[in-house]
């Protein structure tokens, strides 16, 4: 059996309520050469209209370690037990630290879905990595999956049926086209940093 169909047969969330409770994670804004970390948020929701709690943690901006970190976050919390997917804005956090969304997905036995409001440039994307001499992340990238366009996003899933997205996005987007765990994460990530929530949400 592939590691695909064996987080798939782990993970099969296929019944989606109302109330589901997810989790959406997204980071913190930085200065480019000058912090050498940044935050990243988790908000937890029940569906798409009531917030249940966060979570937090820091990672190196252009680290190794997001991985392994956002792993500890999700299993440590006290809303582990609770949750049924995790959802993230990109697999990128500060800068090219790159979540290995299989790996997230088989130690959390959660199902994980990376949400994009654009097609991602895969070519910009890799000269990127080789400017900086990272070209060994972009594994990474080729663990993700296929990018898929479902409502008016742009996804790529582990341990979840393809035909369960959908509904889920239709339950969790609630005041715009990006689940609403996320949009939060964000904005909670611009005030801690700024001062103040900007930028699109």
């Amino acid at each position: 059996m592939t590691l695909a169909r064996t987080l798939l047969a782990k993970n099969p969330l296929v019944q989606i309520k109302k109330h589901i409770r997810v989790v959406g994670f997204d980071d913190a804004p930085f200065r480019k050469n000058k912090d050498k970390k940044t935050w990243v948020i988790g908000t937890v929701t029940r569906g798409g209209d009531q917030v249940d709690g966060f979570m937090s943690f820091q990672v190196n901006v252009d680290g190794d370690e997001a991985t392994d970190s956002l792993i500890e976050c999700v299993n440590r919390s006290r809303f582990k037990h609770q949750l049924q997917c995790i959802f993230l804005d990109g697999i990128a956090v500060g800068g090219f630290n790159l979540i290995d969304v299989q790996k997230l997905s088989l130690k959390t036995g959660l199902p994980v879905i990376n949400v994009m409001r654009d097609y991602p440039d895969f070519e910009k994307m890799k000269s990127a990595m080789q400017k900086i001499g990272r070209l060994d992340k972009w594994e990474f990238i080729e663990r993700a999956g296929l990018v898929s366009k479902v409502e008016n996003l742009y996804v790529q899933s582990v341990g979840i049926r393809k035909d369960r997205i959908a509904p889920l996005l239709k339950i969790v987007c609630t005041h715009s086209f990006i689940p609403e765990p996320i949009r939060l994460s964000h904005l909670i990530g611009a005030a801690l940093v700024l001062g103040e929530s900007k930028g699109k949400a």
